[in-house]
Parts: structure tokens; C-alpha cells; sequence
């Protein structure tokens, strides 16, 4: 898997994605998803997630993003502390 966004507010690291998450989601929108994770668009996260997720861009802590597919299907994608890798998964792979 290999995505570039326009202006990423940090490194992804590795990007991979689970196995059920690659049957299940459109390569289209997973990508669009990824773009927006990475610009800092952390998706359908409750206001304070996305607060949390701006306050680890500054200290180094996990990064997490919501998104759903035009047909509902909810997905993540979390981004390590370090920085080494960058998941797309459903949240039943957690």
C-alpha cells in the first residue's frame, strides 16, 4: 500500500492494512482516508479524540482516525507512537 498526501502533517512509517479490512473496503476510499489521516482530517472522532490527537502530534503519542465507507462501513486507521507504522483496520481486528 503506498499513499501520497498533500502537505502530511507526519510520517506514516509503514502502511499496511488487515486482512479483513482489504475484503471489506473499497481500495479507493481507504486510500482517500489515508490522505486525510495524514493531513491531520482525523474523520468521525469525537471532539476530545481529536484533541487527544493533536496533542500527540506535538508529544509523540498514537494517532487515531474514524472514517466510514459511502456504505457505512466504519474503519480505522491508527498510527504508532513511534511512528513506524501506520494500520488501517474495522474495529472488530482490535
Amino acid at each position: 500500500m503506498s499513499v501520497t498526501a498533500v502537505n502530511p502533517r507526519f510520517n506514516p512509517g509503514r502502511l499496511m492494512i488487515t486482512r479483513n479490512a482489504k475484503d471489506a473496503l473499497p481500495h479507493t476510499e481507504v486510500d482517500a482516508a489515508i490522505k486525510r489521516h495524514l493531513r491531520g482530517d482525523w474523520g468521525d472522532v469525537c471532539p476530545s479524540d481529536g484533541r487527544l490527537n493533536e496533542d500527540a502530534l506535538r508529544e509523540g503519542d498514537r494517532l487515531f482516525s474514524v472514517y466510514h465507507t459511502q456504505d457505512g462501513v466504519k474503519f480505522w486507521i491508527i498510527t504508532e507512537s513511534d511512528r513506524s507504522a501506520t494500520t488501517v483496520l474495522l474495529p472488530s481486528d482490535y
